[in-house]
């Protein structure tokens, strides 16, 4: 027994309520369980039990053990004057003056056996042998919760990013496409590459694409000679040097520090064609987010980002390398991944930031337009059956894995509820 299953026991009231005694004598009627509080002081607040005839409201503490009130130091605590009922799995002590209740004969054993195998189980989730007779009305309700603390987490990170350029949703979207266009593997160095210079910057040279990737290659750092090259460099990096030579010198930016990697990575995903997609998208739209804010449709959205980086990249993945005839264009599971991990959460953000309930909702129905995504999450999530019908439920099941699976948190999880709970009341 744990004190946080015990908890969840007491809130659902999942124990046998008949004939149901305090240990000093006096029948116990529970009226209201209360609320539980997770902040500092008693498990629950708002409770109202029946003594007798007496009638009590106030907050009730639960333990393992009687015997924990006092090794806790409860009865020095004045935030537990206010004690109504003393709930315990066992009772071993009368050592305070709060009437005890003791739940140790009164729970269903199937309840403690199903903890017991969730807690234990290795599976990829703890539930997947139990996880498909829940029904299917929980499970719309479960991941409706789940998407938005997933969108609202995402949320409070896109704020921290607003304070630190000055509430400017523009220079926001920027530093976190760029993020983005970096994948895994490069997203902090693509993201350090933005915050380097100011988006006015990027504004100013737009019009100019060598310009635009003078400016992200050479802060990015792949603008350098390379030392082990020998004889001479091909005219485009030479172009783009001289150019971010300029640039660098006319608006003082410092190239980030942060490695830029191409080890392991499919040619496609190199940070080189990444970055040249990145300023052809630039190069080709104006005041990106704005527009975004105003989009009916998610297919106009995903139109924008459908770019092709300009002709030197047709033959290269980097430079001084030819290869064979390519079109470097952002493919259409990029421009999902894209939408998904950065235009849904800054929409959403910036709806939940200005209370535009109309912004909010256009975000979550555009999950619902967008495919799922394939990776190692919804392929488990694919190989024990459950269905995934687009990005609203793959990142519904990803907040599931990562957040409540992972974590075992199954007695906050509506699906590990609704599991936990499948048995009868008063069942002993």
């Amino acid at each position: 027994m744990t004190e946080r299953l015990l908890q969840f026991i007491w809130q659902f009231q999942y124990f046998n309520k008949n004939e149901l005694t305090a240990i000093s004598g006096e029948t116990v009627r529970v009226i209201s369980p209360g609320q539980l509080n997770t902040n500092q002081g008693p498990d629950f607040t708002d409770g109202k039990i029946r003594l007798d005839n007496t009638t009590w409201v106030g907050t009730v503490e639960l333990h393992i053990k009687t015997s924990d009130w006092n090794k806790h130091e409860h009865q020095n605590d004045s935030n537990y004057n206010n004690v109504i009922l003393h709930v315990v799995w066992e009772n071993d002590s009368t050592a305070n003056q709060v009437p005890v209740i003791e739940l140790k004969s009164r729970v269903s054993g199937i309840l403690l056996q199903r903890y017991e195998e969730l807690m234990n189980s290795s599976a990829f989730i703890a539930c997947e042998k139990s996880i498909h007779a829940v029904r299917g009305i929980t499970w719309v309700s479960w991941k409706e919760r789940l998407l938005a603390e997933r969108l609202l987490r995402k949320s409070k990170l896109i704020g921290t990013y607003l304070q630190q350029n000055n509430y400017h949703w523009e220079a926001t979207f920027w530093w976190l496409l760029a993020r983005n266009f970096g994948t895994k593997v490069n997203g902090d160095a693509f993201e350090a590459m933005a915050r380097s210079m100011p988006v006015n910057i990027i504004s100013k040279h737009k019009g100019q694409i060598h310009q635009l990737e003078a400016l992200l290659f050479g802060q990015a750092g792949l603008l350098e000679k390379n030392p082990n090259k020998y004889g001479e460099e091909d005219d485009y990096l030479l172009l783009l040097r001289r150019e971010y030579e300029f640039l660098q010198g006319k608006y003082k930016i410092v190239p980030i520090g942060t490695p830029v990697h191409f080890l392991r990575m499919r040619p496609g995903n190199f940070p080189t064609v990444r970055l040249a997609q990145l300023a052809m998208l630039v190069h080709q739209t104006a005041h990106l987010f704005s527009k975004i804010k105003d989009a009916t449709s998610v297919n106009e959205v995903k139109k924008w980002f459908d770019v092709t980086a300009n002709d030197y990249w047709h033959y290269h993945y980097v430079f001084d390398e030819i290869s064979a005839f390519k079109e470097k264009r952002v493919g259409e599971s990029m421009i999902d991944n894209i939408m998904i991990n950065t235009v849904v959460p800054v929409l959403f953000a910036y709806g939940n930031y200005h209370g535009d309930q109309k912004c909010k909702d256009r975000a979550l129905k555009w999950l619902e337009e967008i495919l799922a995504e394939s990776n190692s999450i919804t392929n488990g999530f694919h190989h024990i059956g459950t269905e995934i019908k687009n990005a609203y439920d793959s990142q519904a099941l990803i907040e599931l894995k990562n957040e409540y699976c992972d974590r075992r948190r199954c007695l906050e999880c509506g699906v590990g509820n609704a599991i936990l709970k499948d048995y009868p009341a008063d069942h002993l």
